[in-house]
Formats: structure tokens, C-alpha cells, sequence
């Protein structure tokens, strides 16, 4: 049998690396006659997330804003020798299967390949479509949605599959490492663990409103943190939480993040699709706070959580200091709140993602 070959294209944001990361992983470890190529946004190169063994492309493209500006305009020609550079990678690679996971930068491939009649599949992560999808969902063979609640904003329903949103492959097997976990961050086995995490690039509002609300708590010897923080916030959150002397792990980034979730009994976060999905595949429970430029998408892969009850929604316009604590401390009181919380992630629909795209992409070359 000839060798099968799958590009996979995406944007640079973990929220979309991720996923089309665990999607290679999995295809390459089911078989082993496949070749992949993944192509990124030069700007995904900053964030160091795609591993060695992954073979990569960049495109000359970035961030296309709806007003006039010299920066725009830039942006515009960049589009333009994007793809070109994505007609070059399809035309040298010359893929069986084109993949998209979201963003600008799947456009030119995703379009190309559907031009040079090579099969394709889109894959949204978010309740609500980005525009890129909304797009790409007209010329797409295939459309696979995390959300069965997507199905409700594209118009594409015959062609439209629910797989679910792929979990990396280290956190699949990381359920049963709780030991593992307080070895690695140096925990007590009888705290309340508060996991808090603002995107890949962190969120001051959310760094400081919980540093304050920590700060404004009397006893804090029964609980302890692991704080995602972001670059920019380190310094302030490192000085502050040793000011109040408080059990904590402080990271800019958590390549480990398998650990975190073992040990979390309570997530401080935005509400990403792929935050989302791991507090599912976790049953962690959560204060969700969404993204306010995103907040519509947020908002509403947010309500996948709060809807059941697993979960805990406060507006970015409502996060006070005081606010949050009283809902830290009404929570960590509580533990049947916590408990009743993790059980209700029960009822949430839950399926092997990459195991479906898999076959969903397979199944249009076999077509």
C-alpha cells in the first residue's frame, strides 16, 4: 500500500496547535504509513509548542484587522505570499487529506486544496465558528465539531460531524498520577489545590484579582496554588504570594500541565475551547471568567460547563478582588459544592476525538 500522506494546517494559538498536535500523534502512532506536514503562522515559532519530531512549514502570514493602517496593509501582502507559499507546500507535499483546524492561516490551504480537488476537513474547536471556518465550511468535504451546540450556526449540516475537541496525548494517560503530581509540584496531600490560568499568554486581570483575593483571605494554610501566569505577571505574582505566605507553584508556562490537572480540586480560567474540553476529559471544577474580546465565543463554550452545573461563570465586568474571594472560600467550605460540581461533569458528552477525526479523514480518501 502506498505511503498516505496528511497536511494539517492551523493557526498559532495553543488553543488550535494543540488539538491539530494531538491529531498528528495519534495518526502517526496508528499507522505507520503515513507522512504529515503541519503548516503554522511564522508567528507560531515564539511560542516553542510543536515537538522536534514534528515536521512543519510556516506561512508569511499574520493577523488581518478591518481598518486602515500601514500594519494592516502589511498584514494584507503577507496573506498574499502566504498563498503563494501554501500553493508551493501543496504542490511539493501533495497531500491525499488537507486538515484544517481554524485561523487565517488555513484559509489559502484549505481553498487551494479545494481547488486542486484534494479532499478536505475543517475542525472547530469553539461552540460558535471563527470566521476562517465559517468560510472554509462552504468548500469542505468534511466539517468535525466539538460542540454538538455548533450545529445551530453553520449551515452545512450534511456535512457536519460531532468528534469532540482531541485531548493531548499526555494528559490521556495522566488520571491516576495524583502522588506523581504532589511529588512533582511538593504538595500536601490534604490541601485544597487551586489551579489558575489565564490562556497561554496569561491574563493580568486574572493574575491580580486572584492575587488580591488571596491576599484578602485571613487563613491561608489550607489551601495551595498552581498559577499559570504568563511573562509579564511573574515578577509581581512571585513577590506577592511570598508576601503572603501562602503554598504555591508559580510557572509562566507548564509544559507538565497532566500534573496540574490530577491534583486540581478548583480551575480559575477563561474559557477556551481546549481549556474547556480538558476540564471535561478532567471533571475539574471551575470559576470560568471569558475572554472579553472573545466573549461571545467564550461565553458560550463556557456554558457547555455552567449549563451542567460543573462550573461557575463571572463576567470580566463583575471580577472584583472581593468577589472572587467570596466564592474561593464559599467553595473551599463546601467540599459537597466541589463534589456535587465534579459529578455533574458526568452528564457532559464526552467521545475519543482524535480516534474520530482520524477516521473521518481516512474515510474521505478511501471515498
Amino acid at each position: 500500500m502506498s505511503r498516505l500522506k496528511v497536511l494539517v494546517a492551523t493557526g498559532s494559538s495553543g488553543g488550535h496547535i494543540f488539538p491539530a498536535l494531538s491529531f498528528l500523534h495519534t495518526l502517526r502512532d496508528k499507522y505507520k504509513n503515513v507522512d504529515t506536514l503541519l503548516i503554522l503562522p511564522k508567528r507560531a515559532r515564539e511560542f516553542n509548542l510543536v515537538p522536534r519530531d514534528c515536521k512543519v512549514s510556516y506561512l508569511s502570514i499574520s493577523t488581518i484587522k478591518f481598518k486602515l493602517s500601514l500594519k494592516n496593509l502589511a498584514a494584507c501582502f503577507g496573506f498574499l505570499k502566504g498563498s503563494l507559499e501554501s500553493l508551493y507546500l501543496l504542490v511539493e507535499f501533495r497531500p491525499d487529506v488537507v486538515v484544517g483546524f481554524g485561523s487565517l492561516s488555513c484559509i489559502p490551504v484549505v481553498l487551494l486544496a479545494w481547488i486542486f480537488r484534494i479532499k478536505t476537513l475543517i475542525h472547530e474547536q469553539n461552540v460558535i465558528p471563527g470566521r476562517a471556518n465559517r468560510l472554509l465550511a462552504k468548500f469542505a468535504d468534511k466539517i468535525a465539531v466539538s460542540f454538538i451546540q455548533t450545529k445551530n450556526y453553520l449551515n452545512s449540516s450534511q456535512k457536519l460531524v460531532f468528534t469532540g475537541n482531541p485531548i493531548r496525548q499526555e494528559l490521556k494517560a495522566a488520571k491516576d498520577l495524583r502522588q506523581e503530581a504532589l511529588d512533582f509540584f511538593g504538595f500536601d496531600n490534604n490541601k485544597f489545590t487551586i489551579l489558575v490560568m489565564g490562556g497561554s499568554q496569561g491574563s493580568h486581570r486574572i493574575n491580580t484579582c486572584f492575587l488580591n483575593a488571596v491576599s484578602m483571605m485571613t487563613d491561608k494554610s489550607g489551601f495551595q496554588i498552581v498559577h499559570l501566569a504568563g511573562q509579564a505577571d511573574y515578577g509581581l505574582l512571585d513577590s506577592g504570594y511570598r508576601d503572603s505566605q501562602v503554598a504555591f507553584k508559580l510557572f509562566t508556562f507548564l509544559k507538565e500541565m497532566q500534573y496540574a490537572y490530577s491534583i486540581a480540586d478548583l480551575a480559575i480560567t477563561r474559557a477556551g475551547a481546549t481549556t474547556i474540553a480538558e476540564l471535561a476529559f478532567f471533571g475539574t471544577p471551575a470559576i470560568i471568567i471569558p475572554y472579553p474580546f472573545a466573549y461571545r465565543h467564550q461565553l458560550n463554550n463556557a456554558g457547555v460547563l455552567t449549563g451542567h452545573a460543573a462550573a461557575i461563570l463571572i463576567n470580566e465586568d463583575e471580577l472584583e478582588p472581593k468577589v472572587l474571594k467570596e466564592v474561593l472560600v464559599d467553595l473551599m467550605n463546601n467540599p459537597n459544592k466541589i463534589k456535587l460540581m465534579r459529578s455533574n461533569f458526568n452528564r457532559i458528552s464526552k467521545t475519543n476525538a482524535c480516534d474520530l477525526l482520524i477516521n473521518e479523514a481516512l474515510s474521505l480518501i478511501a471515498a
